[in-house]
């Protein structure tokens, strides 16, 4: 399942950065098998080490019928537990890569990957204390598993509250992991599981999350006082937007809430364009210069072409993952010029006020955009 990450409304961490090249080539050191749908794999750190931060992704780029496909996957081991990095992969219907992945793939098998990126991160303080109550539905648990180890494992003051959402007690992903966590660091990791079909002997809740479930789960949730308490969520849309709609009614403040969303697919552009329509002087080919990598180049984008679309057709190798707008892997800072966005839930307010924008969603407005990536 592809992701799209981290959208949140303070000020975002730059992503981790890497040695060398922003591609490697990584061989599979493991398969696991989390659920009848879900794998993890296991990728052999190279020499150097790849650095990432917890809650962070990588893109897988697979040739799949003959076609590149890339996909982003969130890292689910931690860079202050985990020897090696490993990403988790779940079915979905017609998923292209999702799909292909645990049909295919073997050990040993070797995968060229893009640098971790994204910012649904945090750092980490010895000396911090803090409460994290964390949503998570199904494979959203992925960037949840590796924050939790890092902050129990960095923080010894600080604690984690888990609101779990899973389809049965089979599809619940890393369940004896996150009970041994648990037992470990008892007081510290508090698991709540949510069952849409529950079996007969369930001692835990069952059903979709609801105002009178969340009332009852915050009963069992220490509180920190807001000052100390931050929520993360990632998971399917519907829960997300129920979980936002259930915490506004709590009256969380939200620059204290995080998200992370899924995403399947590019973005249904014909229906972009039916809700923002594009002026009548809009419509015109432009050129503009992208500075990447010590290099300069200057493109003729077409008004329905995006800047990315039109700088890979050039095999110009700019960044990108999700093609959607949310993940921010192909994020540029506009020096100048103006750009339209098909989509900008993927930046905060304050990235697009300095001037941020997303290449795969980007139109030109003006003749002078000049866009800096990396």
């Amino acid at each position: 399942m592809a992701f799209s990450f981290f959208k949140k409304s303070a000020k975002k961490e730059a992503p981790a950065t890497t040695s060398g090249s922003r591609y490697h080539d990584l061989p599979v050191k493991e398969i696991i098998r989390e659920t009848k749908d879900a794998i993890s794999i296991v990728f052999q750190q190279p020499e150097p080490k790849i650095t990432y931060k917890s809650g962070q992704f990588l893109t897988l780029i697979v040739p799949i019928e003959g076609k590149e496909v890339r996909r982003a996957y969130s890292l689910c081991s931690s860079p202050f537990t985990d020897e090696d990095l490993a990403v988790t992969v779940k079915r979905v219907d017609n998923g292209l890569m999702s799909n292909w992945l645990p049909d295919n793939l073997k050990t040993g098998d070797v995968l060229k990957i893009m640098e971790p990126m994204g910012q649904f991160t945090t750092e980490f303080d010895k000396a911090r204390k803090r409460h994290l109550i964390l949503f998570a539905g199904g494979s959203g648990i992925t960037p949840i598993l590796s924050i939790i180890k890092s902050l129990l494992t960095q923080e010894p003051e600080s604690m984690v509250s888990l609101i779990y959402c899973n389809r049965d007690i089979d599809s619940i992903i890393f369940k004896d992991e996150l009970a041994t966590w648990e037992t470990n660091h008892q007081g510290r990791l508090h698991v709540i599981h949510v069952l849409d079909n529950a079996p007969m002997n369930w001692q835990g809740y069952s059903g979709l999350l609801n105002p009178d479930m969340l009332k009852k789960l915050f009963e069992r949730i220490p509180d920190w006082g807001i000052d100390n308490t931050t929520y993360l969520m990632c998971g399917p849309e519907g829960m997300m937007k129920n979980v936002d709609t259930l915490l506004a009614q709590h009256n969380i403040p939200k620059e204290k809430i995080f998200k992370e969303s899924f995403v399947q697919g590019t973005i249904d552009k014909e229906k972009k364009q039916e809700a923002t329509p594009v002026e009548a002087d809009e419509k015109k080919a432009r050129e503009v210069t992208i500075r990447y990598d010590g290099n300069e180049y200057k493109v003729m984008v077409e008004p329905d072409r995006t800047i990315l679309e039109t700088a890979l057709d050039q095999g110009i190798d700019l960044p990108f993952s999700c093609q959607s707008g949310l993940c921010t892997a192909c994020r540029g800072k506009a020096l100048s010029g103006k750009v339209k966005l098909d989509e900008e839930e993927g930046l905060s307010q304050s990235e697009r006020d300095e001037g941020y924008v997303l290449t795969c969603v980007g139109h030109p407005l003006t003749d002078d955009v000049v866009i800096e990536i990396g």
